[in-house]
């Protein structure tokens, strides 16, 4: 949940073009009907699949990379919500897309968004490929600092301003919170304690869970913890000296597990 941006290779990468009334902007990689759609995290953009989806553009395979609401060329959501709202935003890009089941492929924030496409929606989706998804939380959420609640408090019943609540974002928060500004904010604050247990059990398409072994945002210890869970098939890969931006790190390893996907 960091935040970034790659290049592209031009004879593989078409402009920037606007899906669902433009309200989501994305960008296409090689010829032929769409196979894959990827979903990245975080402050982060469409981008950080570049070389992935440049990958698999030389093997044939095309594909889509999306800036998600509020996030690259993506204007903000009109309303706060968390990955279950973001979905309901992304389906109908998906149709838009293609008109076949597509391998959906999610980082980070956009792998939660994709697991719950793939629960509600399993028509839309071939195959899930997960990289470093906060699915689960591993321990209950830690309370703020008492210091800022009391602050919160105060603000809530007009005592104090909303510049000293701010300050108290600021020196509390976390960098993603003090970066975030607007609805955005509201956004992050709802994704922050949800969990996808119910999702997870109820998905019918295979998963590949694919992780690095240096995550330290996400452990790998999620990535087994989501994998029991699920009722279907499920693969896992870790790659050594791999850390939370595995797009980044492993684009070339991702694309061959999408790859594989694709070719069930």
């Amino acid at each position: 949940m960091v935040s970034g941006e790659g290049s592209a290779s031009p004879n593989l990468k078409d402009v920037l073009r606007s899906y669902g009334d433009s309200k989501i902007f994305g960008e296409s990689y090689g010829q032929g009907p769409v196979r894959v759609v990827w979903l990245h995290g975080w402050a982060r953009r469409g981008d950080d699949f570049t070389l992935a989806a440049s990958e698999l553009a030389d093997r044939s395979i095309a594909s889509v990379t999306l800036d998600m609401p509020g996030f690259g060329a993506s204007p903000p959501p009109e309303m706060a919500g968390g990955a279950r709202h973001y979905a309901e935003l992304v389906i109908p890009v998906l149709r838009e897309i293609s008109s076949d089941p597509i391998v959906l492929v999610g980082h980070s924030f956009g792998g939660r968004v994709a697991t719950v496409i793939a629960s509600t929606h399993p028509d839309l989706v071939r195959a899930l490929v997960l990289t470093g998804v906060p699915l689960i939380r591993l321990a209950p959420a830690s309370k703020s600092p008492i210091t800022y609640r009391l602050v919160r408090w105060l603000h809530a019943r007009g005592v104090v301003s909303d510049k000293t609540i701010e300050a108290a974002r600021q020196k509390y928060g976390s960098t993603d919170y003090r970066r975030a500004e607007g609805v955005m904010r509201d956004v992050l604050v709802a994704n922050v304690n949800e969990s996808y247990e119910r999702e997870l059990s109820t998905i019918q398409a295979p998963v590949a869970f694919v992780w690095g072994e240096n995550d330290t945002v996400v452990p790998t210890l999620v990535a087994q913890s989501a994998s029991s869970m699920l009722q279907g098939e499920s693969t896992l890969a870790v790659f050594a000296n791999v850390g939370h931006l595995l797009p980044l790190e492993a684009p070339e390893e991702l694309a061959k597990v999408v790859e594989k996907a694709v070719q069930r």
